[in-house]
């Protein structure tokens, strides 16, 4: 079978192999904890605070930088999922979204947290998937939870826990 296409492009220096593994790590297990057994393509920017800022203002119209964007390729709820019907026929690769992810913001969270760089980038592209198969967080109860709950799970599954 066809794996999942994860490329990780560097938008600021300082992106090493470790980094883009811990990225790649996490997307494909969030990907299979979610039951996405077809072959698909996330595409991952680490970038800085300037650039997500940028982007936030244009996308989100909100003036601020972040720690991780996502957009997502497809309109999905919890649970569901495009199929293999909607790859590229190009590519036979199912064209999940994107996500953008500030190191900068990584860095101070890790350390407003109290743990490592490394459990806050897996941590933030794990709640990128699931925005990307159609979780939500915008209101404070269920759906909320539910995203938490999934997150936790899947970085248990990582092996990096709080």
């Amino acid at each position: 079978m066809k794996r999942h296409y994860i490329p990780v492009t560097a938008g600021v220096p300082g992106v090493n192999e470790s980094q883009r593994a811990i990225i790649r790590k996490a997307v494909r297990t969030a990907l299979a904890a979610e039951g996405v057994d077809f072959p698909c393509e996330v595409d991952v920017l680490v970038t800085g605070d300037e650039e997500i800022r940028a982007l936030n203002r244009e996308t989100r119209q909100v003036d601020k930088s972040t720690d991780v964007l996502s957009f997502p390729a497809f309109d999905l709820c919890p649970g569901e999922l495009p199929g293999p019907e909607d790859a590229d026929p190009g590519t036979g690769l199912v064209p999940l979204g994107d996500m953008m992810i500030s190191l900068e913001h990584v860095a101070a969270q890790a350390k407003e947290y109290g743990h490592s760089n490394r459990r806050e980038l897996g941590y933030l592209v794990v709640h990128s998937v699931l925005h990307l198969l159609g979780y939500d967080h915008m209101d404070e109860g269920p759906m909320k939870a539910q995203m938490r709950e999934r997150e936790e799970a899947i970085l248990g599954e990582l092996g990096i826990t709080r």
